[in-house]
């Protein structure tokens, strides 16, 4: 009998076409930005104050701009933004914006 456990992600909305910008991509490691990634689609924003997690809860229910804040374990903040049309996700460092 088989009794390994699979888990399938499913994320709580539409990420689109997935970018990052080359500093993002130089300074964390890929496994950090997927797991970024995945913490941003299940609505785990990271570490944003309260006012900005209420504009991500009213966005997520009524279409609007998402973002996360995050560390890398090196200590590097970045962020994650979803547009309002769901049609594309980035990856950046703050002095990208």
């Amino acid at each position: 009998m088989d009794t390994s456990l699979v888990f399938v992600f499913s994320p709580r909305f539409q990420l689109g076409q997935l970018v990052a910008t080359p500093n993002a991509l130089d300074q964390i490691p890929n496994a950090e930005i997927m797991a970024g990634l995945k913490r941003h689609a299940a609505c785990d924003w990271g570490t944003l104050d309260a006012e900005d997690l209420k504009s991500n809860d009213r966005a997520l229910a009524h279409g609007g701009r998402l973002f996360s804040r995050y560390h890398s374990t090196q200590g590097v903040r970045f962020w994650i933004i979803t547009e309002a049309d769901r049609s594309r996700t980035t990856v950046l460092l703050p002095e990208d914006y």
